[in-house]
């Protein structure tokens, strides 16, 4: 990326200017990842906003479950290359690389989940999790059938489909804000 490049079409406050709990929580993050990941400075534009997205976030992605926390960075990388979203697909999918240990799983994800070197019941969680991305107007029992096929609960179901659901919202804002991935990011797992 171009240094001169902005992150965001829309203004990137200073964190001095940011509210003490979101300028803590950007210092926290900066503190375990050596750097900001531009998602947090373009979404403080609003903090309010900020606030209930990461509130969201943190629900979905880092709880206790069925699924595992590279399994929940799967759905992520799938749906959003199917949203074409570029800060999504890098970001996640470094994150991808590190929590399934593996340089090759995210990439092969992102291009075609189908191919990749994954499990049946992961294919089974990425059918599904596109389908929520995709045709969530066409789920149906049989959907909910082939998860429990492959041992997923329907607590599981709501997991995969609130992850999918919760990144075509954070692909959108990504693609309409012009969000950059960070140069961190291409590098991380590999």
């Amino acid at each position: 990326m171009n240094p001169s490049t902005p992150i965001s079409r829309f203004p990137v406050p200073d964190l001095k200017d940011l509210p003490e709990d979101i300028r803590a929580r950007i210092l926290a993050v900066q503190e375990k990842s050596g750097f900001v990941p531009n998602v947090f400075l373009t979404l403080a534009h609003r903090p309010d906003e900020f606030r209930a997205f990461f509130a969201y976030h943190d629900a979905l992605m880092d709880k206790p479950g069925g699924l595992s926390k590279a399994e929940r960075e799967m759905i992520v990388v799938a749906t959003s290359n199917a949203n074409q979203c570029q800060y999504c697909v890098i970001a996640h999918g470094a994150i991808l690389r590190i929590r399934a240990k593996n340089a090759l799983v995210a990439d092969q994800v992102a291009v075609n989940y189908r191919k990749a070197d994954i499990t049946p019941r992961q294919r089974a969680m990425l059918d599904f999790a596109m389908k929520v991305s995709q045709q969530s107007y066409a789920v149906d029992d049989t959907d909910f059938a082939a998860l429990h096929a492959h041992g997923f609960s329907d607590e599981d179901a709501w997991d995969i489909a609130g992850v999918a659901a919760f990144f075509g919202l954070s692909n959108r804002l990504a693609n309409v804000t012009g969000m950059k991935p960070n140069p961190e990011f291409y590098a991380m797992g590999r």
